[in-house]
């Protein structure tokens, strides 16, 4: 049994941590950290944790962190990399949600995140959480660094084209779509019901803070740089990420369903369906399961990818749990075992 403690629980992604972590077999959680709600307890702010977590949320300066085995921060950009270093010097492993660990040149996160990084130093030792990329090393990390939502699709929507260098890497084209969600809980006009209902728009064409994650995950799939176009699409859905992924074969007479059935038939997050299935968001929701399917439409001469996730779950907050697990060494489906909901 290991001691688990959360920075930043008053989000999407916090509580879908509690809710995980509070009927996972081998954690027990120590401590939930807001400055907001400092001495509320957890229940009074999130009713359906009534009876599973009681807890109170205590202000991360007066938290005693170095008393967990492990810690996740589920805060915004630029909180986590103040906590890092003590935290690691202390033994206390981090798993860090939030994008502060996740691109290697620091030059290029400061240029999307508009801050200076306050351990550069731990950057080089992050490892990448994604663990159908990177398993084995996350086992030995003292700092994961969480992918994010958009990223995980898109990463693993690629992956086997890459890999098998089948795709031309400098032509690839991700279309992907997110729930309201994604852009967390704080109060905003623009993911209000009235302007999310009954409406699809895309945003962050010119450019999305993910776009350097993903590059950096592709080229190193690939083994060269590549060329992405990524445009996100705001859904009227509160969970789900649907990605449409297009990339033009080198050899259109290869299996895609098959290549990709093997390159994850070990996996046990990722079920990859029938050769012409067409996945949906619903089929995933409140799981850890990615779920993908293979197109070769019209001439054959483009790959067609689809990817759906729950943007909270893989996408964030179960990616996490399995990280923990692997770090830990328990079964890397423990606590992660719910089947999705439906409807």
């Amino acid at each position: 049994m290991i001691k688990a403690g959360v920075i930043g629980g008053t989000g999407y992604t916090g509580v879908e941590l509690l809710r995980l972590l509070s009927t996972h077999p081998e954690v027990e959680l120590a401590m939930i950290s807001s400055r907001s709600q400092k001495g509320v307890p957890v229940s009074d702010i999130f009713p359906s944790l009534r009876g599973h977590v009681d807890l109170v949320f205590t202000d991360p300066t007066e938290a005693d962190l170095n008393a967990c085995d492990v810690v996740f921060t589920a805060t915004p950009n630029g909180v986590a990399m103040t906590h890092a270093r003590d935290l690691i010097a202390n033994g206390v492993r981090l798993i860090d949600l939030s994008a502060d660990f996740r691109i290697r040149d620091l030059s290029e996160w400061a240029h999307w995140y508009q801050l200076e990084h306050a351990c550069p130093e731990l950057v080089e030792e992050a490892v990448y959480g994604l663990p159908e990329m990177n398993r084995e090393r996350i086992r030995d990390a003292r700092l994961v660094a969480n992918p994010g939502c958009y990223p995980t699709a898109v990463t693993l929507g690629f992956l086997p084209l890459l890999e098998q260098g089948l795709v031309d890497p400098q032509n690839l084209i991700a279309d992907a779509k997110s729930g309201v969600s994604g852009a967390g809980r704080g109060a905003a006009v623009a993911t209000l019901y009235g302007e999310v209902a009954d409406s699809f728009k895309a945003y962050g064409v010119g450019g999305h803070r993910h776009l350097p994650e993903i590059r950096q995950g592709l080229a190193h799939a690939a083994g060269e740089t590549v060329g992405l176009t990524f445009v996100p699409h705001l859904l009227p859905i509160v969970r789900g990420i649907h990605a449409t992924l297009y990339a033009r074969l080198t050899d259109t007479t290869v299996d895609l369903s098959e290549l990709y059935a093997e390159r994850y038939a070990d996996e046990p997050f990722v079920d990859v369906m029938p050769a012409g299935s067409h996945p949906e968001t619903r089929s995933v929701r409140g799981s850890n399961c990615l779920r993908l399917a293979c197109h070769q439409p019209q001439d054959g001469g483009v790959a067609v990818i689809l990817a759906v996730e729950d943007n909270l779950v893989k996408g964030a907050a179960g990616q996490a749990v399995q990280n923990m697990n692997l770090m830990y060494g328990f079964d890397e489906t423990a606590g992660l075992q719910a089947l999705p909901l439906s409807p």
